[in-house]
C-alpha cells in the first residue's frame, strides 16, 4: 500500500480525497504524521500554494506527499476570489465570505464561474502537478447543506443542483477536486 501525506487539516477535503484514492493508498493528514504548523500560503497562485505546501512536508517530514490549493474564480469579478477564497472577507468564515461575494456580485446578470483545484505532488525526489477545474455559475441564494465553502451557491454547469445539495458521491464525480484527483490516481498508479 502506498503511503502518502496529504498536506491538509480540512476534514471535508480529506474525505473527498480518501473516497477517490480508495484502498490501495494510505492516505495520512497532518494531523496524523504531528504537524501542528500553520504551513505557509504566500503565493499569487493556486500552484505556488500547493507547491509551497508540498515543499514544506517533503523538508520537514521527509515523506512523499502531495498538497492542494483550490478556489472560485468568478468572471464578473475579474477573478475573485481566486487564490484568497479561504479568507475572502478577512476571516475564515464561510458564511461572510458568500455574503461579500453575493454582495460584489448584486444584480450582475453575467454570473458564470469555475471552481480550480491545483495539487502539487512530490515523490521519490521529483515534483508533478495536476489540475481539475469545473464550470458553473454563481446563484442569489444560499441553497443545501452538504459540501463546504461557496458550495451552496456554486451550480455547476449542465446541473440545476448546487454543488451543496448533491450528494458527496454525486459531487466527487465532477467537481474541481475529483478531476485533479482523478489525474494524480492515474499517474500514481502508473507510477507502481
Amino acid at each position: 500500500m502506498t503511503k502518502l501525506v496529504f498536506a491538509t487539516n480540512n476534514a471535508h477535503k480529506l474525505e473527498e480525497v480518501k473516497a477517490m484514492l480508495g484502498a490501495e493508498f494510505d492516505l495520512l493528514s497532518l494531523a496524523d504524521i504531528g504537524c501542528t504548523a500553520d504551513i505557509p500560503e504566500t503565493g499569487d497562485t493556486f500552484e505556488h500554494n500547493a507547491k509551497q505546501k508540498s515543499d514544506y512536508i517533503l523538508t520537514h517530514f521527509q515523506m512523499d506527499c502531495f498538497a492542494d490549493d483550490s478556489g472560485l474564480e468568478i468572471d464578473a469579478l475579474d477573478g475573485e476570489p481566486g487564490v484568497y477564497s479561504a479568507h475572502y472577507s478577512g476571516t475564515r468564515d464561510m458564511e461572510q465570505n458568500i455574503a461579500l461575494v453575493l454582495e460584489n456580485l448584486g444584480d450582475n446578470l453575467y454570473r458564470t464561474a469555475r471552481f480550480r483545484t491545483v495539487i502539487s505532488l512530490s515523490i521519490n525526489g521529483q515534483q508533478h502537478f495536476f489540475e481539475g477545474s469545473v464550470e458553473g455559475n454563481i446563484i442569489s441564494d444560499e441553497r443545501g447543506g452538504a459540501g463546504f465553502g461557496y458550495d451552496p451557491i456554486f451550480i455547476p454547469k449542465g446541473y440545476e443542483e448546487t454543488f451543496a445539495q448533491m450528494s458527496a458521491e454525486q459531487k466527487n464525480k465532477i467537481s474541481h477536486r475529483a478531476v485533479a484527483v482523478k489525474k494524480l490516481v492515474a499517474f500514481l498508479r502508473s507510477q507502481q
